[in-house]
């Protein structure tokens, strides 16, 4: 596979930052939330009314500090051998060769989703998406979380009807420990998902707390948590 680094396509969006929500922006006029959040909501939704809403500001734990660490040192070898291009000329020299990058930006106003994906394959015949983990357990969470890139890059590709893939792979290996397509069965459970993310920001659903106490043991906002 060739590495490229695929450049910012983005400049024609209509960007703000939301008047309440941190890291909350509208794009385009729409409500548009950092697909990373899904992982935290898995988690526990409440934890993410503490830090967006209540702007709660705890420190990192030692493990995201280390995978933020193991992250960035992928994305300096990919840089090594990789050379820019476009989105567009990467969709269409990916019709004949393969292709890989890394931190390639997905934005979705329709949706109201956007991030960075770890790595993705571009195929003649199928898009990869790839989320590295510490471990090998396939959490709903992550699960969710590579749905919403594959949602996010169906949007963008608009009449490519080439398969996408999900998958979820240890950090730091070439051990890909989940893998699945994206069906309209998988493409109806993400959006359903989304559905009510956008109903906790404008205020019409409740975040829910989780009810798993081992959870509540480990979270960072456990000393502001009326939950806990």
């Amino acid at each position: 596979m060739e590495n490229k680094i695929i450049e910012n396509f983005n400049n024609d969006l209509d960007i703000k930052k939301h008047p309440k929500i941190k890291g909350l922006q509208i794009i385009n006029g729409k409500n548009n939330f950092p697909i990373s959040w899904l992982n935290q909501q898995g988690y526990c939704e409440y934890s993410l009314f503490l830090e967006y809403i209540e702007k709660i500001k705890v420190g990192p734990t030692r493990a995201m500090l280390q995978g933020t660490y193991e992250h960035q040192e992928l994305e300096d070898e990919f840089k090594k051998t990789a050379t820019p291009t476009t989105f567009k000329d990467a969709l269409e020299n990916s019709k004949e060769k393969e292709l890989l990058s890394r931190e390639f930006q997905v934005i979705s106003p329709k949706f109201g989703i956007r991030g960075f994906i770890d790595e993705i394959w571009l195929k003649p015949n199928e898009f990869v998406i790839i989320d590295d983990k510490p471990g090998t357990t396939p959490y709903n969470s992550t699960i969710n979380q590579v749905r919403a890139y594959c949602l996010a890059l169906k949007d963008m590709i608009g009449e490519d009807n080439r398969k996408i893939t999900g998958a979820l792979r240890q950090r730091g290996t070439d051990n890909i420990f989940w893998k699945e397509d994206f069906d309209v069965s998988n493409e109806t459970r993400i959006k359903f998902l989304i559905a009510r993310m956008d109903g906790l920001f404008n205020e019409s659903k409740p975040f829910l707390p989780t009810k798993n106490h081992n959870k509540c043991e480990k979270c960072r906002f456990q000393s502001y948590c009326e939950h806990y």
